[in-house]
């Protein structure tokens, strides 16, 4: 059956946030050029541009903005060359996810302050699109409620102990009231989650009207929230690049969901039931990636002997060799070599710190 195809509206945004270092996929991904800028998948496109395609259905091109840090600036003008400059909002430093969707949505608002906004990840897969777009629609239809912030839940597959998830209220209502937020539960735990049928996974997008998200961060953020009413009318003139540096040297690192959407009373959730994934770790694109037999994602010239459930990546003009490995990762990339159990994302954030320590930058 045809999936029927959605009305644009013009008062419809997207906001992709794209700032993110990256850390759990180094080496491959680098400080000058993080995993949302990468062919990750090998389709040809990096992330950031199948998530920008991905809207292109539902929402005008002219209204989809990207947050992402300054030095980022040339690497999205090269992916989306098409997007204007003004739709490019730069962060001067990384202040997580708090202050980057205040900086998105006080722009917003300037422009449009009837906007239903739409804030996702650029790094993120959704491979049910005509799903996803059904789950869309029922949020940012219950958007127009300007008193509610509305994510999207994934019904969970497995006891996942990678994701964070959320407990709804059941009810017949297709937008659930949100009880709690839970970050990556231990497996006993998350077994507990999908039994009880109440919780999904949260996916990190929400859909909302930018009046109720900037009044739910100068009720919960008033810090925050302050600093972008001060700014607000330098957005769209030659005062707003300095404005932006000025705002971001006052606000503090917090996450959205840790500031806003765990505290605010007035939170719900749209049950979808696509396909996705955060893709947040070597494991995870293992698990999306083509196998062999032994379970093993081989993308380099190698021979391997009593290796199980690896992932093994290198230059295609030399041999590797790898014998009697479990679950591990071998990759080489710019000057690095890395070996390690490809599960533990903990173990990268430290690979990271410590070589900038002991070898400085060129590594990274």
């Amino acid at each position: 059956m045809t999936q029927k195809k959605q009305a644009i509206q013009p008062n419809h945004f997207v906001v992709i946030m794209a700032g993110g270092t990256g850390t759990r996929f180094w080496p491959y991904s680098r400080k000058s050029r993080p995993k949302q800028f990468l062919d990750i998948l090998g389709t040809g496109k990096s992330l950031l541009r199948i998530t920008y395609e991905r809207f292109i259905p539902v929402c005008n091109p002219e209204n989809i903005f990207i947050v992402t840090n300054q030095e980022y600036a040339d690497l999205v003008e090269e992916i989306i060359p098409e997007i204007a400059t003004e739709q490019i909002l730069l962060e001067p430093v990384k202040k997580n996810t708090a202050p980057c969707i205040a900086l998105a949505s006080y722009k917003i608002r300037k422009k449009n302050p009837d906007a239903i906004i739409t804030v996702t990840p650029a790094d993120h897969m959704i491979f049910q699109e005509d799903k996803f777009f059904k789950a869309l629609s029922v949020a940012r239809d219950g958007a127009t409620d300007q008193g509610k912030l509305i994510t999207i839940g994934i019904r969970p597959s497995r006891p996942e102990t990678g994701y964070g998830y959320i407990q709804y209220i059941p009810g017949k209502e297709v937008l659930k009231k949100v009880k709690t937020f839970t970050e990556k539960p231990e497996a006993g735990l998350a077994q507990k989650f999908l039994e009880s049928g109440e919780f999904v996974w949260n996916a990190g997008i929400f859909i909302w009207h930018v009046n109720a998200i900037i009044d739910a961060l100068n009720h919960c953020l008033p810090e925050i929230g302050e600093v972008f009413e001060e700014i607000q009318n330098e957005f769209y003139t030659d005062g707003e690049e300095k404005a932006i540096f000025n705002a971001y040297s006052q606000t503090k690192n917090i996450s959205i969901d840790y500031g806003v959407m765990e505290k605010a009373p007035n939170v719900y959730v749209v049950l979808g039931s696509f396909s996705w994934s955060d893709l947040g770790s070597w494991n995870t694109l293992h698990e999306l990636s083509e196998q062999d037999t032994e379970k093993n994602v081989v993308k380099a010239n190698a021979i391997l002997y009593d290796t199980e459930g690896c992932y093994v990546q290198a230059p295609m003009d030399k041999l590797l060799v790898v014998k009697g490995l479990k679950n591990y990762l071998i990759t080489e990339n710019e000057k690095v070599i890395l070996i390690c159990p490809k599960d533990d994302e903990k173990a990268f954030k430290d690979f990271t710190i410590d070589v900038k320590k002991q070898k400085g930058d060129e590594y990274l």
